[in-house]
């Protein structure tokens, strides 16, 4: 457990700062204090009438005359409200208010902090790094019979691909395989910005050009991960995940070998 002592510590100040964060305030903040804080008279409305997922919101018109609000101020609002995943426009439907996703108002603002370099991937890296160990024992604890079946096929397809011909690499079930794992979080701050992690990963092709070895090395961890998850040995599960961290590169490796992609 030497090795998750010294990661614990490399990235105390992550933990630190999500767990007060998500557990810090025992309620949620006043709503007057909520709404001054939010500069939209869209998003307001949208909070203000508790407008429920899935459910139509009247026209722009409309929602100008009650608010007292132009038109033209409202659909620029609401170009953001859909940036954010907030609403979606459908045709012959109108406009409708989408479930809660924190990836889509995080996502964003990562990649451009990205391309434009006034951050890297390994920064965003770590921060999700600390938070997969943070959460990992009430993750894996929640996992249902069904989670770990479904956890145990990602491997098998996983392997499929790498040991086919042609060879594929399992980008689409290394994705999914640790999402799965932190499914059951009933934490929407969390598991959002795990899947705005995987987005970046995919957009930055950090490992595009590994050799076939690293993914080889990458499943054969996963598997041991699974397998412990399955077992119900959960400090070992979190100590292999703590472990393959380190075979993630810092920057894209310059080197090709064969297609395998």
């Amino acid at each position: 457990m030497d090795h998750l002592d010294e990661y614990a510590h490399t990235h105390c100040f992550y933990r630190c700062f999500f767990k007060r964060l998500f557990f810090g305030r025992k309620r949620p903040f006043p709503t007057p204090m909520r709404l001054n804080k939010l500069d939209s008279n869209f998003l307001r409305y949208l909070v203000d009438s508790q407008v429920p997922p899935g459910e139509r919101l009247p026209t722009l018109n409309q929602i100008g005359q009650e608010l007292g609000v132009s038109v033209g101020k409202l659909r620029e609002q609401l170009e953001i409200a859909r940036s954010l995943g907030l609403v979606s426009v459908r045709p012959r439907v109108g406009i409708v208010r989408e479930p809660f996703d924190f990836s889509q108002a995080v996502l964003a603002g990562v990649l451009f902090g990205l391309g434009t370099g006034e951050a890297t991937f390994e920064q965003f890296s770590n921060l999700r790094q600390a938070i997969e160990i943070d959460f990992w024992e009430t993750a894996v604890h929640h996992l249902t019979p069904d989670d770990k079946q479904k956890l145990q096929l990602l491997v098998q397809k996983a392997w499929a691909k790498l040991k086919g011909n042609p060879i594929h690499v399992p980008n689409e079930e290394h994705r999914e395989l640790h999402l799965t794992i932190f499914c059951r979080l009933n934490n929407p701050f969390v598991k959002g910005m795990l899947a705005a992690y995987w987005d970046a990963y995919e957009a930055s092709e950090l490992t595009r050009f590994s050799p076939y070895s690293y993914w080889l090395e990458v499943w054969d961890y996963h598997q041991k991960i699974v397998e412990a998850i399955v077992a119900n040995e959960y400090q070992t599960g979190l100590a292999l995940l703590s472990a393959h961290f380190d075979l993630l590169p810092t920057h894209p490796e310059p080197t090709i070998g064969n297609n395998h992609r």
